[in-house]
């Protein structure tokens, strides 16, 4: 087959003029520029020829540094970092100064890229990486990594302990932490942060330190948003990456190491324990505990979410029934349902089995569903579902509201009992004037509608205590409780209500 001829580009060029053999051609070119123009052609040719080279060499260079940078937030890249560690370590003994790394992550942006889309998802990180920029010295390397992640070199310094570390990357945590007006949109996101610190460092090398970071932002990570971790060789015992195999995924679900924690759920008058959510989480024999987001979608395409919400409810339930019969009162347990579960014909009859088989009443079973769900389902079965359900006695939770733009038509079309009111509407409500106006909008709206109401991802003492003076009846969240095993939920508990019965009286419960 002939080959089709190409007009050679300016990369063609550059590679023909700029390799070191192409100096051989040097008398050649200039005898012919003698040969066919003469001595002033010569003289051209001798002055514009180094100016060539210079030109594509210095665009080459400008080519380089461009592919090491990150495309969307103009930082440098992981050698960048690697590189800068590296240059400070081999220099320590010199001048007696060292170094750290810090590595960043913003959480929850798939979360925010499926309320607000990817293109201001995107804006956010580049805001992110500004702010990160700015909280630095000159001379710091902040570079951008996979996904939202950033890791830091800092620039060589006398001491970097444990105390200045963690205080930096709060200073970090706090400058991300402020919100990010995109497109008229309001919009709260926080970061996790690893970091090394040269005393702990498994060995003093750049690439050491970031793998020792990225230790350390994973062991941050599942301790909860916003969390702080240092790099301990001691604590540190889950691999950096680790992709599971599906038919592994599948096997733990089938071997029962994929069972429901339980989040409590109190109402902010009374502080009484009023509920639990089930959560998936899978207990790696040899990986630890594995959040639902590393193994949900592989579950999504095995199609086995019908499964997975059949062992949550089994668990669920069986919890239930122990803790009734342990004299511990919990009035209802909350699990999620997928739009495949909520499809099902036969949901309302293996439901009614499962309470039976438990001897517990439907109201004691919360369904939860997404609030997405019910915004776009155009199938009948699942909103019959829903309302069969809520005939035989269940509870009916809209989860995530304010993510999914259901209607008040939708919300009673689906004869909803309760609205789980979204993170994002929570995030420094005790401080932010707007968000208090969302939330009261909100909570109006549900009273009008005699509709309860519950706030999720409720993290801090002052955002727990604003709910409670708008008016909001329970909340859910770190500022409660981190979910629990079951075995740890009734212990839980017992110090839960201890702490209720010790509590001063004031005001009305003083008499």
């Amino acid at each position: 087959m002939r080959q089709r001829l190409t007009t050679p580009d300016l990369a063609t060029f550059r590679r023909l003029f700029l390799r070191p053999q192409s100096v051989a051609f040097l008398p050649a070119i200039f005898l012919a520029a003698f040969w066919f123009g003469g001595e002033a052609a010569l003289i051209v040719t001798t002055v514009l020829f180094p100016a060539a080279v210079y030109a594509l060499a210095s665009d080459n260079a400008g080519s380089r540094a461009a592919a090491n940078k990150d495309g969307l937030t103009g930082l440098p890249l992981r050698p960048a970092v690697l590189e800068a560690l590296d240059r400070i370590l081999d220099m320590r003994d010199t001048n007696g100064r060292t170094t750290a790394c810090l590595m960043v992550e913003i959480e929850n942006i798939g979360a925010l890229s499926a309320s607000y889309g990817a293109e201001t998802t995107d804006k956010l990180q580049q805001i992110a990486a500004r702010r990160i920029g700015d909280t630095m010295r000159e001379h710091d390397v902040v570079a951008k990594l996979d996904g939202t992640r950033f890791a830091i070199a800092l620039a060589p310094v006398r001491r970097a302990d444990l105390e200045t570390l963690i205080q930096l990357s709060s200073r970090i945590q706090a400058a991300l932490a402020e919100p990010y007006s995109i497109d008229s949109a309001k919009i709260y996101a926080s970061a996790s942060i690893g970091f090394c610190t040269p005393t702990r460092a498994p060995a003093q090398s750049g690439a050491a330190y970031l793998d020792a970071a990225e230790a350390a932002l994973l062991d941050a990570s599942h301790n909860g948003p916003g969390s702080i971790r240092a790099y301990s060789a001691d604590r540190i015992h889950r691999p950096l990456e680790h992709s599971f195999d599906p038919d592994e995924v599948a096997m733990a679900l089938e071997n029962g190491h994929i069972v429901p924690w339980f989040q409590p759920q109190v109402s902010t008058d009374t502080g009484e324990v009023t509920g639990m959510e089930a959560l998936a989480r899978w207990e790696h024999p040899e990986n630890g505990v594995i959040a639902p987001a590393k193994f949900l979608p592989m579950l999504e395409e095995l199609g086995l979410l019908e499964r997975l919400g059949e062992v949550i409810r089994f668990h669920a339930l069986s919890a239930l029934q122990s803790w009734d019969k342990n004299g511990m009162r919990i009035k209802s347990v909350s699990v999620n349902f997928t739009a495949t579960e909520l499809a099902n014909p036969k949901l309302v009859e293996k439901l009614s089995w499962e309470l039976d088989r438990f001897e517990l009443s439907p109201d004691r079973l919360e369904i939860e569903v997404l609030e997405n769900v019910i915004a776009a389902t155009d199938d009948d079965i699942i909103p019959r579902n829903i309302r069969a359900l809520k005939a035989i006695g269940c509870r009916i939770d809209l989860d995530d509201y304010g993510t999914g733009h259901a209607s008040i038509a939708n919300i009673r079309r689906f004869s909803v009992d309760r609205i789980k009111i979204d993170r994002s509407y929570i995030t420094r409500c005790d401080i932010d004037r707007e968000q208090q106006d969302m939330l009261a909008a909100i909570l109006t709206m549900a009273e009008r509608l005699e509709l309860e109401t519950l706030a999720e991802g409720v993290e801090t003492l002052g955002e727990h205590a604003m709910l409670a003076q708008l008016g909001c009846g329970y909340v859910q969240g770190f500022s409660v409780s981190r979910p629990l095993r079951e075995a740890h939920v009734q212990d839980w508990v017992a110090q839960h209500l201890k702490k209720i019965e010790d509590a001063p009286r004031i005001g009305r419960r003083a008499g």
